[in-house]
């Protein structure tokens, strides 16, 4: 998406279904760390954004928008190149808020991060 964190980060939406969304990330110079190595705020840029596009695939654009509340991430192996692909799974769809679980894997299929991110569901005023 033009001008957004997602066009500077180089995330990609790979697939939106049922709620479940896919999307990869670069592992580059605008992903890293100072030491070469993907910088766990991008990580969690990536989870969030993943767990946003899966939340709002599940409500009425016209109606309702959805938000982050809160976010959590256990970084587990490092990762120096490549591409990341993050897997956003709804774990809990309520009227006011859903909860994602991200796994976060690098081009091996390896777990490189687990994220769990609570999306707010807000009606929107006319």
């Amino acid at each position: 998406m033009k001008n957004t964190l997602m066009e500077s980060l180089g995330i990609k939406i790979v697939n939106v279904k049922n709620g479940e969304c896919i999307a990869t990330m670069p592992v580059d110079e605008r992903t890293k760390q100072p030491f070469g190595y993907l910088h766990g705020g991008a990580s969690v840029a990536l989870a969030e954004t993943a767990a946003s596009v899966g939340a709002a695939s599940l409500v009425d654009s016209k109606r309702q928008a959805v938000f982050g509340q809160e976010i959590n991430a256990n970084h587990i192996r490092s990762v120096k190149e490549g591409i990341v692909t993050a897997t956003a799974t709804v774990i809990h769809q309520g009227k006011s808020s859903m909860v994602y679980e991200i796994k976060i894997v690098n081009d091996n299929k390896e777990l490189i991060c687990i994220s769990r991110c609570t999306m707010a569901v807000i009606c929107l005023e006319k």
